[in-house]
């Protein structure tokens, strides 16, 4: 194994706890090539950081990490990944469109090279973060309004939905929690849900941005079928399996800024 810096590891390590919900020291120690002391220091700041709660012999996902991570702890994990999948949406985005946008710390990273290289863009989003980051960009920002939530660094519930279903847009561009052959495209958040399901209505082209580590797997909500997604986004060129399956649907997948299936 290549060597691998501390903050490699602890985006792995992140995405075990995600996928399985636990993970063993003894297991993340031969799987890194490191001393257990390394791992047990590792998941200590998981720990301090509330993502993960230490056990005997490991850690497991924080319960409220589960459901809805700080953006924060979101933005750290798979931080390359986000930034691939940044350079593939560019192509998809003109200039003078209207986007509306949610909170996913993977948009966020799209948005940083979609304001940069394009032009007269109008964003609707209801992403705290975007506003503020974004807000002397020289585009056109529109806030959804709406209950802050502290922890999401989003606005949420009436106000925000009104507020998209004013618009028709250009361009939805959301991010999900998982995807799921069987289960679909899902999220852990309903009221982040409801909203994404609006922008997809309100949007005359959806693109969904998901790094490799959301295929194969499930979550608690389901958002809608694949019918209903234009493009998927990703880092890694997924298995053959969801290749022919995302054909089924129409959905056109690009994974990396050459390809596109």
């Amino acid at each position: 194994m290549k060597f691998m810096k501390a903050f490699e590891r602890r985006d792995l390590i992140i995405n075990e706890l995600y996928r399985h919900k636990k993970v063993h020291v003894a297991h993340l120690a031969q799987k890194f090539a490191v001393s257990e002391e390394t791992i047990r220091r590792d998941l200590d700041k998981l720990d301090k950081e509330g993502i993960a709660k230490k056990n005997y012999g490991g850690a497991i996902l924080n319960a409220h990490t589960g459901e809805d991570p700080s953006y924060a702890s979101r933005h750290q994990v798979n931080l390359e990944a986000k930034q691939a999948i940044a350079a593939n949406v560019l192509q998809l985005i003109n200039d003078g469109d209207s986007l509306v946008t949610d909170t996913s710390s993977t948009v966020f990273e799209a948005l940083r090279t979609i304001i940069e290289r394009k032009n007269n863009l109008t964003v609707i989003t209801n992403s705290l973060v975007v506003l503020s980051e974004y807000q002397y960009s020289g585009h056109k920002l529109i806030s959804t309004g709406g209950t802050l939530g502290p922890e999401t660094s989003s606005f949420v519930g009436p106000t925000a939905s009104q507020t998209i279903q004013k618009y028709n847009v250009d361009v939805a561009i959301f991010s999900c929690k998982a995807l799921s052959m069987t289960g679909g495209i899902c999220d852990s958040n309903e009221a982040e849900s409801e909203l994404k399901i609006l922008m997809q209505q309100q949007a005359n082209k959806v693109v969904l941005l998901v790094d490799h580590s959301k295929f194969d797997r499930i979550a608690f909500i389901k958002l809608f079928s694949y019918d209903k997604v234009d493009y998927i986004v990703t880092d890694e060129k997924p298995s053959d399996e969801w290749i022919s399956f995302l054909k089924q649907y129409q959905v056109s997948l690009i994974y990396s800024v050459d390809e596109q299936a």
